[in-house]
């Protein structure tokens, strides 16, 4: 006598809130979600090294806000700050970790498992 297998509950269409919350929690790092702090990461990805005012253009904020988003990202020890001197002008330049490297790919992977989530049907 075959076993009977007990009915599959329908996949709802649309996920709830708390269920995407759910998609790999571990991996999201909320100190790279915020947006300054994600731009600087970003760019850093992509470049060796910027400095203090070009991540400021980049970025197109103050000079105390990308001050406040860097220290927190120096203090977790996802980026390097150097200071030197450009003839006799002060110059901070700014480098991804391999910590921060690793960082920046686990928040990607993140989201996208947060995309995949919401677009299953």
């Amino acid at each position: 006598m075959a076993k009977s297998t007990p009915a599959r509950q329908a996949e709802p269409l649309h996920r709830s809130p708390a269920a995407l919350a759910r998609v790999e929690p571990a991996r999201f790092d909320r100190l790279i979600h915020e947006r300054i702090r994600l731009g600087i990461v970003s760019a850093l990805a992509v470049n060796a090294t910027l400095t203090f005012n070009e991540l400021k253009h980049l970025l197109k904020t103050s000079d105390g806000n990308l001050s406040v988003h860097a220290r927190k990202l120096e203090d977790a020890q996802y980026v390097k700050c150097t200071k030197s001197f450009a003839g006799r002008l002060p110059q901070t330049g700014y480098r991804l970790t391999a910590l921060g490297r690793r960082a920046l790919e686990a928040y990607l992977d993140h989201m996208e498992a947060l995309i995949r989530a919401t677009r299953e049907r």
